[in-house]
């Protein structure tokens, strides 16, 4: 997986369930082992991993996933569409009984167009998808958890987790 070629759905989903286990079990053990290093690796290693990818190819985390909205989001994106914040969120919203969050009713998202990948909203999405898979939101070390759950849904975390695994080796 040196190339870079762009990993598509199909060969990316039977590789996840082919190295899921080892997968989980290096990032768990990250969580309490903490090599020295691993922020400033993670942060090098993230930037060959999105010079190799290409999310135009892949699309998953918009096909089997949703952001959560923000109020923020909320109201940029409903001006966008002439409507009110109540109006954008009784349409295509609704709220997560555990967390509160505003998520997206369907999957895959609305304002995906699945002939190429391509987010009708991408100047003003969601800050969740702006930001995801999230790499760079905080310290590796900290943020395990969220590479844990992403691993499963981006080639680029999986990716970063095989490279992270091969630099740094058994825990």
């Amino acid at each position: 997986m040196q190339s870079s070629k762009p990993m598509h759905l199909p060969f990316f989903k039977r590789l996840m369930q082919q190295n899921r286990r080892r997968f989980r079990y290096f990032l768990t053990r990250l969580e309490t082992v903490k090599p020295k290093g691993m922020d400033k690796l993670a942060k090098e290693m993230d930037k060959e991993v999105w010079a190799e990818t290409d999310c135009l190819a892949c699309a998953n985390c918009c096909k089997t996933m949703t952001p959560t909205f923000t109020k923020q989001d909320i109201k940029r994106i409903s001006a966008h569409f002439n409507q009110t914040p109540e109006e954008f969120t009784e349409k295509w919203l609704y709220k997560e009984r555990s967390t509160g969050d505003m998520m997206n009713k369907k999957q895959p998202c609305q304002f995906l167009n699945l002939k190429d990948n391509k987010c009708s909203i991408y100047e003003i999405r969601p800050v969740d998808c702006a930001t995801f898979p999230h790499h760079t939101k905080k310290n590796f070390t900290d943020w395990v958890h969220v590479y844990k759950q992403n691993v499963e849904y981006c080639p680029a975390t999986y990716k970063l987790v095989e490279k992270m695994m091969e630099k740094v080796g058994k825990i």
